[in-house]
Order: C-alpha cells, then sequence, then structure tokens
C-alpha cells in the first residue's frame, strides 16, 4: 500500500483535484482531500511542488516502424543535405554487416537547400550499400541507386516514381517500404519494440494505439505487434489497428479493430503536396483521393456490421468529406451506439464534416505535434495553400466545442512521441481561436485516449477502483502559466502502482509468454 500526497489532477468527470490518493495491489482505493484514518500509517510519497496524473496515451503511432527509425539514423534536425550527407556517411561507416540501411526524417523545408537529398548525393556517401532515407512525413523517401537496382522492376510502372532524384511517393513509396520491412529479422524487430517501449515510458506514455501492416511477409508485423502487446509484464498497453480494408486480417487475428494509414489512408499528405483537396493547392492541382467513395462505403459497412471499430487517415478535407460520408453511410446502414469510430490526423476538416463527427459520435486522433511544426513550417504551408486555409488547419477546439471526442498522439516516427509536446501545442495554439485549456489538453492527452480504445472503465483517470497507471509530473500544469507547460518533465512512469520497467529481455522469453498471455492488444 503506497499514500500519494500533494496535487492529485484526477481528471475525472469534474476535473477534480485531490490532495491524496492510496494505491494497493496495483489498484487506486481512495482518492480524496483528506486522508482515512486506516491509511495513516501506510509508506507515503510527498508530492511537494510535482502532481500526480494519469498515464498520457499516443492515440496514432506506427509503433513497427518507429521502433525501426528510432534505432537508425534520425536526421530531422540536420539543417543542411550537406549535413545529411556527413550524417549518412559516418552512419555507413559504423554499420558493419548491416545490408539495407534506414534514415529518416528529410525535410525539404527545414534545410538551406529547400529541396531533399538526391539519389546522386545519397550515393557518394553510400555507395554500395541499400540506404533509404525517409521522408519527415512518413509518405515518401529518397533511395540510391543500389536500392533503386534492387526495386526497379516492381516500383517503375507505379505512381510516385522518380528514379532521377530516387524520390519515391504514393503507391512507389509503399512499394519500396513493403520491400524494406520485408527484408528484417522479426527478432531484430522485436528487439527494437522493447526498446521503442522503453522509450516512450521515459516520456510518461502507457499506452500506444498502433497501425499496424507495412510489407512484412503475410501481414507478420501485426502478428508480432499482437504477440509483443501480449509478452509484455511491466504494464505497458498496446493497442493493435491491421491497416487493411480486408475484415478477414483483424477477425483472424482476433482484433476487435481495423484501420490506420496506408491501406486506409484516403488521401496523402501536404509535405508531398498530395492531400485531396475540395479546392485546388496555388500550383492546380488538388491531391490525390486514392479510394471512390464506393469502395471505402463497401471497407466501412462491412467491419462495421463485424463489430469492428475503424479508423482512417483523412488530411485533406475531399479526403476528411469522404470518410465522415462513408462512416456516416455505415452506421445509417448498421446503427451502432458505441462503436467509437474514428478518423485519424483531421487536418483541415469541413463544417459538414465536423457536424457528421458530433452527431455520429465519431473520435478524432489528431496530431497537435504537426502545429508550428518545423519539417513542415508555416511558410511552405502557405505557400501551397493560402492563407486563409492555413487559418483553419487543426482545429481542436471546434472539434471540442462540438462534444467530439479527441485523442492525441504522434504519428511516429513522423514525430517523436512526447505528450508535453502535444499538450503545449494545445494550450498556446498560435491561432488563439483554436486554444484549449490545459484541463481539456491533459483530458485529451489520457482519459479520452483511454476511452478511444474502450479502456476508460480500468484506466485514463485517478479514481477508485481503477489501475494505478500514473505519471509524476515535475510540477502542476493546473497552476503554472500557459507559457511554461512546455518545461514541464516527466518524472516516473508508474504502471500499476508499479515504478516502470524496462521492457528488454530475451526475445525468445517474450515471444513464448506472449504466445500464452492473456494480456489485451
Amino acid at each position: 500500500m503506497k499514500v500519494y500526497k500533494g496535487s492529485i489532477l484526477t481528471v475525472d468527470s469534474k476535473d477534480s483535484v485531490a490532495k491524496y490518493l492510496v494505491e494497493d495491489g496495483g489498484r487506486i482505493i481512495y482518492v480524496g482531500k483528506t486522508l482515512p484514518k486506516e491509511y495513516a500509517g501506510a509508506e507515503t510519497v510527498d508530492l511537494g511542488s510535482k502532481a500526480l496524473i494519469p498515464s498520457f496515451v499516443d492515440t496514432h503511432q506506427h509503433f513497427a516502424s518507429f521502433s525501426i527509425f528510432n534505432a537508425g539514423l534520425n536526421v530531422m534536425d540536420a539543417e543542411s543535405n550537406e549535413e545529411i550527407s556527413k550524417m549518412v556517411a559516418e552512419f555507413y561507416k559504423k554499420s558493419g554487416n548491416a545490408k539495407t540501411l534506414i534514415a529518416f526524417g528529410a525535410s525539404p523545408y527545414s534545410v538551406k537547400e529547400r529541396r531533399l537529398i538526391s539519389r546522386e548525393e545519397l550515393d557518394k556517401v553510400c555507395p554500395d550499400k541499400e540506404i533509404m532515407v525517409v521522408k519527415y512525413d512518413g509518405h515518401a523517401c529518397i533511395v540510391n541507386t543500389k536500392l533503386l537496382q534492387k526495386i526497379d522492376k516492381q516500383v517503375n510502372s507505379l505512381r510516385g516514381y522518380h528514379p532521377d532524384t530516387g524520390e519515391m511517393n504514393q503507391e512507389a513509396f509503399f512499394k519500396v517500404s513493403d520491400y524494406i520491412t520485408g527484408s528484417l529479422s522479426i527478432v531484430d524487430l522485436f528487439s527494437k519494440m522493447q526498446q521503442a517501449a522503453d522509450f516512450q515510458a521515459a516520456r510518461g506514455i502507457g499506452m500506444v494505439h498502433t497501425v499496424s501492416g507495412v510489407g512484412f511477409i503475410g501481414d507478420l508485423d501485426i502478428t508480432t505487434e499482437k504477440i509483443f502487446a501480449k509478452s509484455l509484464k511491466n504494464g505497458f498497453q498496446v493497442r493493435v489497428f491491421p491497416q487493411s480494408m480486408e475484415i478477414k486480417v483483424a477477425k483472424s487475428r482476433k482484433l476487435p479493430r481495423i484501420g490506420g494509414c496506408f491501406k486506409c489512408a484516403l488521401d496523402g499528405c501536404f509535405g508531398s503536396g498530395d492531400a485531396a483537396m475540395n479546392e485546388p493547392y496555388t500550383d492546380g492541382t488538388d491531391g490525390v483521393l486514392y479510394y471512390s467513395d464506393e469502395t471505402v462505403t463497401e471497407f466501412c459497412k462491412a467491419a462495421n456490421r463485424a463489430g469492428l471499430q475503424i479508423e482512417m487517415h483523412a488530411i485533406g478535407d475531399k479526403a476528411f468529406d469522404q470518410a465522415t460520408r462513408c462512416l456516416k453511410a455505415a452506421l445509417d446502414d448498421f446503427p451502432r451506439k458505441d462503436h467509437r469510430h474514428g478518423i485519424i490526423h483531421d487536418c483541415l476538416p469541413t463544417e459538414e464534416g465536423i457536424k457528421i463527427c458530433s452527431e455520429y459520435n465519431i473520435a478524432m486522433p489528431v496530431q497537435s505535434a504537426f502545429i508550428e511544426w518545423k519539417q513542415e513550417p508555416d511558410e511552405y504551408l502557405e505557400s501551397l495553400m493560402g492563407k486563409e486555409r492555413c487559418s483553419r488547419l487543426n482545429p481542436i477546439k471546434t472539434f471540442a466545442d462540438n462534444g467530439i471526442v479527441v485523442g492525441l498522439g504522434s504519428d511516429a516516427p513522423c514525430t517523436s512521441p512526447d505528450p508535453i509536446v502535444w499538450i503545449d501545442k494545445c494550450v498556446n495554439n498560435p491561432n488563439e481561436k483554436e486554444r484549449v485549456s490545459i484541463q481539456q489538453a491533459l483530458r485529451m492527452a489520457t482519459y479520452n485516449g483511454y476511452f478511444i480504445s474502450f479502456d476508460e472503465k480500468e484506466r485514463g483517470s485517478l479514481e477508485k477502483g481503477k489501475i494505478a497507471d500514473m505519471v509524476i509530473l515535475s510540477a502542476n500544469p493546473y497552476e503554472i502559466p500557459a507559457e511554461e507547460i512546455k518545461g514541464l518533465k516527466v518524472e516516473q512512469l508508474i504502471l500499476g502502482g508499479k515504478p516502470y520497467e524496462s521492457a528488454q529481455e530475451g526475445v525468445l522469453k517474450a515471444v513464448c509468454r506472449g504466445l500464452g498471455s492473456k494480456n489485451r492488444f
């Protein structure tokens, strides 16, 4: 038994602040303003100026991809392609027996050349090993000649194939990703997942919603993520969404949910200028809508009738409208009161689409980290779509005002998972009309995430009877000035009443436990 004394931010329905919380056997057995006599002799943790909150949830990330890229070369902070070349050259020298190298985070908008690094430049520093440099938004990559020669026959007839520069986007990018991930060792991937869980736990994240299915033979990464989720013994939670429009992919693995990006992406992204738009970009193009309404509606109806929770990627307003129309059609066809379907990203929603989401209880796992994003700066977005449309991007307060459940996430590896950043961007949005209160932002980063995955009865708020999944913050975010939120630090993650323990252990041992475990996934 343990007593926590200080600022207890419960995130209950009233956003109550308590003075005492008592944990016993991994459960919260008391929360209140005073401490009952029967707990007076228990071990006490005096929080002082710190605060106790529920653990965070990342409501949208590519866990397998993040695990791989997090162990590779991150070039996000490079200020020039020359710097990226030097980083790749050093990475190449230290790569040992690795056949294929992966770097992540290249952006044409944050380097002085204002373009992506080229195939020719990669050839100079990495001539005899395959290398894939993934663009910051996860929707394109640059390959060197060695890799291009390997996959050319598979991609040369696909949209997004640019052999001159080595850039691959749209379907060509998906095919290259399939090749890269399909060549990875599952044992190595599992080990990298353990490291990725530790990385996120250090930032107070106790649960991730992962979208999976990116090229492994037989969708083996989906199965691997499921086994990984079941193998964990430290309380860290993983909820797996298979990125597929084939219902059997979820049903055969006994997954209650389906969706994500890639095969469930309705459009592209702003970084590649292919997010689907109702009105053209400034260059006259209007992006790419990957599927017809008929195809998406057929998928939504089938998944909804099968009792699955659905999520789909939509960035541009045209894709957002398609997602809302098709989910509405599915729910009109087969009404369900508690489906918790969601639309991922929701960067440029329309009034009509928001109305549908409000009426049909469609959730929005959004990425507030996209606001003032270094890799995709405002000046680039304004050059792409004009200032007026940019003023309508990421309207998180509008969502909340319409009664829509908003969850926060990273879209990792596109942005590094960091809930303090998410909260700061929500509270200190440069668009003042779309700022939310710290209480609202904290709820979006905690309770709402657990709600989206049907976990709110056990986790997400500090209330009697719930599992003691908690975070100690360096200060009380309710009491500090808004501009100081970004300086908050996660002091400790506590899962099931215990300080977080590393997920890293022997892969075989973990897999065997995962195959027989009854943990949720």
